[in-house]
């Protein structure tokens, strides 16, 4: 099996009431959806923050305004899946109205969760559990390292 290894840089936007925008993804289109932080994979020759605001342009309709701070960064290496993943989570400011148009056809939804709910809505321990303590008060620039998708060996830093 072919080792995959990609960047992922997401965005972490909140409305005037304090909830936070996730989106429902439906990756392999059974319609298994799951919710995560809008974003997606950096393309080669791309930085970081510009595939922020092409991801979050696709995925929401919304246009970031001003990115803030780096909220956190989570590495995952799953031996069991050959995978590598490194993501950026940015706290951003953004204008205009929720209108998904993800040419890739995977985001099937994109609301506005209260932040108590998102513990119980996202179900991958690398990209929920960094977005809960970051949502709790833990101060920006934490970096989470995982074993596997399913949260085995999460180390905080």
């Amino acid at each position: 099996m072919a080792r995959r290894e990609f960047v992922v840089a997401a965005a972490i936007l909140l409305d005037s009431q304090g909830r936070v925008l996730l989106v429902g993804n439906d990756w392999q289109g059974y319609g298994n959806v799951r919710y995560t932080l809008p974003g997606g994979v950096v393309e080669r020759g791309e930085s970081t923050l510009d595939a922020l605001r092409r991801e979050v342009k696709e995925e929401t309709g919304l246009v970031i305004t001003e990115v803030t701070h780096l909220a956190y960064a989570v590495h995952v290496e799953d031996r069991r899946r050959n995978d590598r993943a490194v993501s950026f989570a940015f706290h951003a400011r953004y204008d205009g109205l929720l209108n998904p148009r993800d040419p890739d056809g995977f985001i099937v939804e994109a609301r506005f969760f209260p932040a108590e709910d998102v513990e119980s809505t996202i179900p991958i321990p690398p990209l929920r559990d960094p977005l809960v303590n970051y949502l709790r008060g833990r101060p920006p620039g934490a970096f989470y390292s995982y074993a596997g998708w399913d949260g085995r060996g999460m180390q905080p830093v």
